[in-house]
């Protein structure tokens, strides 16, 4: 990690609906919002980098007084991939992963680009 990207990192602490909080030290990547009109929800989500080159998910969404609060921390590390809710932490194959992406997207192998292109990002970025 370069010394300005060192400066950028920030202590960041995620209160989770299981109870937890999701500590790390990282920097925010990317974010964006949207509006669902027929459930009336509105969706925030923010990825984030860390200092260990691990990626990690936050998504929040809310309608009314109801909310979730949920995040994810990824880390890939050869073909493996572990995810960590806070409370709870699983590690499968990489390819596995795709695919069940793939299977909730209603996506089949190669179907699109982007998919593809998302794939390569994470490899290429091994986060």
């Amino acid at each position: 990690m370069t010394e300005a990207t060192e400066k950028t990192m920030e202590d960041i602490a995620l209160k989770l609906d299981n109870g937890a909080i999701l500590d790390f030290r990282g920097r925010l990547f990317s974010e964006a919002s949207w509006y669902d009109e027929e459930s009336g929800a509105l969706t925030h989500q923010k990825l984030y980098i860390t200092g260990e080159r691990e990626q990690v998910y936050s998504v929040v969404t809310g309608s009314g007084p109801n909310r979730s609060r949920r995040a994810y921390r990824i880390a890939v590390q050869g073909d493996s991939c572990t995810v960590h809710n806070g409370r709870t932490e699983m590690t499968m194959p990489f390819d596995l992963l795709m695919l069940a992406v793939r299977s909730l997207c209603g996506l089949e192998d190669g179907a699109t680009p982007s998919l593809k292109l998302v794939e390569e990002t994470l490899r290429a970025a091994n986060c």
